[in-house]
């Protein structure tokens, strides 16, 4: 029996020691507690990490397949319009709503993520998903029966229907996060990490595409001469609840951190080197209660094992440590990130470039409505071809994006937070190399280049020409939004992911409302005074409007919001006191 005398603490004795969990320690929730380690001496145990954490990827994978259910929004959200008879600044309300559900509680989610585990998360996302749907599915029936009985308006769907559509954002929000938070730290190490976290993210946007498609060429609606209509948006839906429930139920037993015990320690230890360890009350408080012993008796419990039950109590008290440990680091992590002046001016020129992409996804199929009369003989573009469209351009942009960055740009050797100092990290590669700033930046100039072809009027009555708004969108958007967490992760580590990356992503929020209102407002100005159609009303009681008065002004403004959030992401990197002069590598 190893000998429990306290003794005496010395302050130059190293903190990795004493800090280092043992191996048995456990953190998080029970989906994630695991005395398995990628580097352990055993084989079987190394094997058994490498099928458990290949079972982990293709769960995230899968799951982001399906939560990219709300980027079709624009598949039915004109059908809102046509046969429930909701108002632009309904449907946008609706979409809105959708999407600051998915965004706002971004930050909770993501720190639950870390602190729990995206298990439980999974669970969460199943059962808000699966009766999102459902709900929205019930509403849809009951609203187009009132039309068909003669009412007008939202009648009593429209209240229920944001509130389907909040637990739909939340519900996505969990199972996105709960994947790219697993490839994060599951693979937050070695040359394509890049790649490995892009994964889920390509997937999401590659999932607009495959279902949009499915949606529209099987679940469509029969025309009166049995040709085909827009998607059955009742079965539609149905059809996402019972998808979208079993997935998350499956992630539930799949999704899981492995090594997250070495992931902590290795953290634990940067901080030491980086001397931010000195001071801090947390340790403090252990050493003043004997825990220096803890460096005396880890060689010994790691010889004995853990055969001895005597052992039961210094146990519990080791994994209560961990847990404390694994606490006092992301904490400490959160805080750093909140005080980064750096990481604002980021965030704010994030939210500035993403809020654009993010209102044309929802409006694309009322665009795409305003460029032809009811009168013109040609035949406008379709909203799917267009969801389509974007979401294929969209996972192709994820995919280079992610694989330029991981082949072409600096990469530091640490998978931790970097300090900032004078010396740099040490690099991967030494050679010709591109910035993943430069990367995000000429995405954000390329997702401008489809707001300001739109601006301009150039597809009115073109609807041919859509194909480079609706590309060019897509292809920034996708290339922004998987560049985004990357560069989040190579600043500030992989440790503390869901809570940074969500305190980010909490921005897209704030941009899809401000200009899908705006938008919004632009387009119903239009519709009141648009002139009487021939052969009509006066415009079908001002719902719709046609011509470029419905969208110009609004896209112009977008465009210049996507300029001014690009340059603040180069003050960001090469302003004062910015990643460049900090040494950071990106």
């Amino acid at each position: 029996m190893p000998s429990h005398q306290s003794s005496s603490y010395d302050p130059n004795r190293s903190l990795a020691p004493l800090l280092r969990s043992p191996s048995t320690s456990t953190l998080g929730s029970p989906s994630t507690r695991s005395s398995i380690s990628n580097t352990s001496p055993t084989p079987s145990i190394r094997r058994k990490a490498r099928i458990l954490r290949s079972i982990a990827f293709v769960s995230s994978i899968l799951g982001a397949l399906c939560a990219g259910s709300i980027t079709v929004f624009s598949l039915y959200g004109h059908l809102f319009q046509s046969r429930l008879h909701y108002t632009q600044l309904q449907i946008n309300g609706i979409a809105s709503a959708m999407s600051m559900s998915m965004y706002i509680p971004v930050p909770v989610i993501g720190y639950m993520c870390d602190r729990v585990g995206p298990a439980p998360l999974s669970l969460f996302s199943s059962i808000l998903l699966g009766g999102g749907y459902g709900l929205a599915a019930g509403l849809y029936h009951k609203g187009a029966s009132e039309v068909d009985d003669g009412q007008k308006g939202a009648g009593t769907t429209f209240a229920p229907m944001v509130f389907a559509f909040v637990a739909i954002g939340v519900g996505t929000s969990a199972m996105y996060l709960s994947a790219i938070t697993t490839c994060a730290k599951n693979f937050g190490k070695g040359k394509y990490r890049g790649l490995m976290l892009v994964a889920p993210i390509a997937s999401f946007g590659f999932s607009g595409m495959l279902l949009s498609q499915f949606g529209s060429r099987i679940l469509y609606e029969r025309q009166a001469d049995g040709s085909k209509g827009d998607v059955n948006v009742f079965y539609f839906f149905l059809f996402l609840c019972i998808l979208l429930a079993v997935v998350g139920f499956i992630g539930t037993f799949t999704l899981r951190i492995i090594g997250e015990e070495d992931l902590i320690d290795e953290a634990v230890e940067e901080l030491e080197r980086s001397g931010l360890l000195e001071g801090s009350e947390f340790f403090r408080r252990r050493s003043e209660r004997g825990y220096g012993t803890i460096d005396q008796t880890m060689s010994d419990d790691e010889d004995a094992g853990i055969l001895d039950p005597a052992k039961d109590d210094e146990s519990d008290d080791e994994d209560d440590n961990a847990r404390l440990k694994k606490t006092w680091l992301l904490n400490a992590e959160t805080r750093r990130f909140l005080s980064d002046p750096t990481m604002w001016w980021f965030a704010v020129g994030f939210w500035l470039i993403i809020g654009p992409g993010e209102a044309f996804m929802n409006n694309l199929g009322t665009v795409i409505g305003t460029l032809y009369t009811p009168t013109t003989e040609s035949q406008p573009t379709s909203a799917a071809t267009h969801v389509s469209i974007m979401a294929a351009v969209s996972t192709v942009a994820r995919l280079l994006a992610a694989s330029i960055s991981d082949f072409l740009s600096p990469t530091p050797q640490s998978q931790h937070a970097q300090l900032g100092g004078a010396s740099p990290l040490p690099l991967l590669r030494q050679k010709f190399s591109i910035s993943r700033v430069t990367l995000f930046l000429a995405a954000g100039l390329i997702l401008s280049l489809g707001t300001l072809v739109l601006a301009s009027g150039a597809v009115q009555e073109h609807g041919g020409r859509f194909w480079i708004v609706s590309g060019s969108v897509g292809a920034g958007y996708g290339a922004v939004f998987s560049l985004t967490p990357i560069i989040i992760t190579i600043i500030w580590g992989v440790e503390n992911f869901g809570t940074n990356f969500g305190i980010v992503a909490l921005t897209p929020a704030l941009g899809s409302v401000m200009w899908g209102l705006i938008y919004s407002a632009v387009y119903q100005a239009g519709a009141r005074n648009s002139p009487p159609l021939v052969g009509g009303s006066a415009n079908d009681d001002n719902v719709f409007c046609y011509g470029k008065k419905c969208y110009s002004s609004a896209f112009w403004a977008m465009t210049v919001s996507v300029w001014l959030g690009a340059l603040m992401v180069l003050w960001a990197w090469k302003g004062k006191n910015g990643w460049a002069k900090k040494g950071i590598v990106i």
